[in-house]
């Protein structure tokens, strides 16, 4: 067993146009005034991060991690959700996804997806110049919008999809692994990696790709009615990132699962600040412990109540009382009598170590 590290935070949420959040160095400090140990840092957002130059340069890749160090936190892992989300994007969402893109590309579909094929060999390198183990992203989508059914969908129209969807990724999926980085996909609605099933549709469709891994995320199972504890007996060999983020789901005569269409604060499936909602993180702290989980617990705040900023100070209070501290020594050691194999031989009734029948 191995304890896990954090509390770490994403700063996607939080960046923004004023101080302490519109530079690195700031939105570092006021992270640790928090008391997280760690940042994730999303490569889109140009007042905290260069992705080109991170890729090029390992004299910036040591300045970003000076900057951390000198306000008290470490870098855990970079994303590219915005960008990973534009590797398969479905038509239908052409216009929806567009200002997740590069002005120059918007509006021009084929050039969108190498941009973003393009980030994602960039976000390899940069990973790797600055001694990261781990990348988060989105898979992307081809097949979401025929998610339920109806009409009857096309024989091998899924098929199709997800053949398609690991054509693009494989090479992504090889950049990631000659720079010794694991690509970390969230499983997400929205994505075509949205649960088990269609993760593992992918992990076969790529080879069993050793660097095509999870980001574990329980907001997003809680949300689908998943057995989220369950998840992690089963994937938590491909578990290598973790988000800590909290929902709840409170079904009525009137909605259930799809939300009717209505706005975060009155669906019955809703994101809410860490702790205020039913996901059960002593049980899932438990898993990942004994399953030998060594990553960071990142605080994703999502909460359509709670001001960011009294999420984020709670947030690292709840990680850092969660986290489980592996023990050194047996909880029975006291009992512990000294035995050696002589003496588990004769309390078996067997002879000496070499004796006659």
């Amino acid at each position: 067993m191995k304890t896990i590290k954090g509390p770490a935070i994403f700063l996607a949420q939080f960046a923004g146009d004023s101080e302490p959040f519109n530079s690195l160095a700031g939105i570092a400090r006021w992270a640790a005034g928090h008391d997280f140990k760690g940042v994730q840092i999303p490569t889109w957002d140009a007042r905290l991060f260069d992705l080109a130059k991170a890729a090029e340069s390992v004299t910036y890749c040591d300045e970003v991690k000076g900057i951390l160090n000198e306000a008290g936190v470490e870098l855990t892992e970079l994303s590219t959700h915005l960008q990973g989300q534009l590797v398969a994007v479905h038509p239908a969402y052409d216009l929806a996804f567009d200002g997740f893109a590069a002005p120059e590309v918007r509006g021009k579909p084929e050039a969108r997806q190498k941009w973003a094929v393009e980030q994602l060999r960039l976000a390899a390198k940069a990973s790797r110049n600055l001694g990261l183990t781990a990348h988060a992203t989105f898979s992307g989508a081809l097949a979401w919008p025929y998610l339920y059914p109806w009409p009857q969908r096309p024989a091998g129209l899924v098929e199709t999809a997800f053949d398609e969807l690991a054509k693009r990724w494989l090479p992504i999926l090889n950049e990631f692994d000659r720079a010794g980085v694991d690509l970390c996909y969230e499983i997400h609605p929205g994505e075509d990696l949205h649960d088990g099933v269609t993760f593992e549709m992918f992990l076969e469709r790529v080879g069993e790709h050793p660097r095509c891994n999870i980001l574990y995320d329980p907001s997003h199972l809680l949300l689908q009615q998943l057995d989220y504890l369950g998840y992690i007996d089963v994937y938590h060999e491909r578990i290598r990132m973790f988000h800590a983020k909290d929902a709840e789901f409170n079904p009525s005569p009137r909605q259930g699962v799809y939300g009717g269409f209505q706005p975060w604060i009155d669906r019955a499936g809703r994101f809410r600040s860490l702790g205020d909602g039913q996901v059960d993180f002593t049980g899932i702290f438990s898993k990942l412990t004994q399953y030998g989980f060594d990553g960071w617990a990142v605080l994703e705040w999502e909460c359509c109540m709670k001001h960011p900023e009294q999420g984020a100070a709670e947030g690292a209070a709840f990680i850092e009382a969660h986290i489980i501290e592996v023990t050194e020594r047996a909880f029975d050691d006291f009992a512990g009598a000294g035995t050696d194999d002589e003496a588990n031989r004769r309390m078996l009734g067997l002879g000496p170590t070499g004796g006659g029948a």
